[in-house]
Formats: C-alpha cells, structure tokens, sequence
C-alpha cells in the first residue's frame, strides 16, 4: 500500500502547482492518481492528514543516514534542501495551513534527529531521559524558529549559511548540555 501513499503524495504535489491546497478537494486528488475515495480514506483521514505525512515523509528520506554527531550538520542541510526542492509545496501549504501545524510538521522532524545527537553524546552517563529530552527539545524550537522565518521571509536566504550559524551555536553546547545536566546532581 506504500505505493498508493506515494501515488497521493505525487498528485497533491502536482496539483499545488496550479491551485492552492484549501481549493484542492479528495475527488481531485483520487482522480489524479487514478484510486478511488475509500482508498484515499484506508490511508489518511483528510488531506491535511496527507500534507502532514509527506512532509514527515519527504523529511525523513532527507534525513536517511544523517542523526549523528558528526552528520547532523548534514542533516540539517539536508532539511532546508527538501524544502528547498518542494517550494511551491511548502509555500502553498503554509500559506493554507496554520502556524501550529507547520511547526508540529517541523518538529516531528527535527526532534528525532536532535535527540539521536543527544542520545549519542549522552551514551555511557547516567542523564535521566527527562533531561535528555529537554535539551533536544530546545534544539528543535530553536532551529523550527528559524526554519518558519526562512520559510515566512520567501527561503530566499542562503540556507548553508543560516546551518553554519546554527552549527557554531550548536558546537559542543550539546556536549555541553549532556555534562552540565549530568553534573548538576539531576
């Protein structure tokens, strides 16, 4: 059935290059890919539904291989550059969705490649999964805040750019966060 997923999120990408998403209806969709409607519903509840799954998807296949220490600069180019690659879908979508679930969208995303990186930095200590999950959870509001202002401002700065400015910040302050928490009696 993955095949049909696909075939869904193929249609609803080609369609958001002639209409915005709040005028595309499930019929247009399954008419598209050539399925019918209770197909479309064995798979996804609504087409919000499927927005949010391929943006997860689409983020997830980006991020393949990338959730270590030494790759999540990497992985967080690799973010921007699969945004990038869907402008018209991610523009569209932001556009019709609201804030909240763009940054649900983001956040899905960005926290399991944080907390891998926290998790390796953290292997071996004795850091209480609370706290490993507060550190990557401040990462993940910080880098979805400045992924939704690239996105509001048109993603017409330089993302490679914006990464490296995330990375010098990033640089050991996870390292740091792990021994400081881990210190601090918790």
């Amino acid at each position: 059935m993955p095949n049909t997923k696909l075939a869904l999120e193929s249609s609803l990408k080609k369609l958001l290059l002639r209409k915005p998403l709040d005028k595309i209806t499930i019929n247009d969709l399954t008419a598209d890919c050539g399925i019918s409607r209770m197909s479309f519903y064995y798979h996804f509840r609504d087409i919000y539904d499927l927005v949010e799954w391929v943006c997860v998807e689409d983020g997830r296949r980006a991020l393949q291989g990338k959730k270590t220490y030494e790759t999540w600069q990497e992985g967080l180019e690799q973010i921007f550059e699969a945004v990038l690659e869907n402008k018209p879908f991610i523009l569209n979508v932001y556009r019709a969705v609201s804030r909240d679930k763009i940054e649900s969208y983001l956040y899905k995303l960005t926290y399991s490649l944080i907390a891998d990186v926290v998790e390796e930095k953290s292997a071996g200590t004795v850091l209480a999964e609370e706290d490993k999950a507060f550190i990557a959870e401040f990462y993940k509001y910080g880098f979805v805040g400045v992924m939704l202002d690239w996105i509001a401002e048109g993603m017409k700065a330089d993302y490679q750019e914006i990464t490296r400015r995330v990375c010098v910040l990033m640089h050991g302050s996870i390292d740091n966060s792990v021994h400081n928490f881990k210190s601090s009696g918790k």
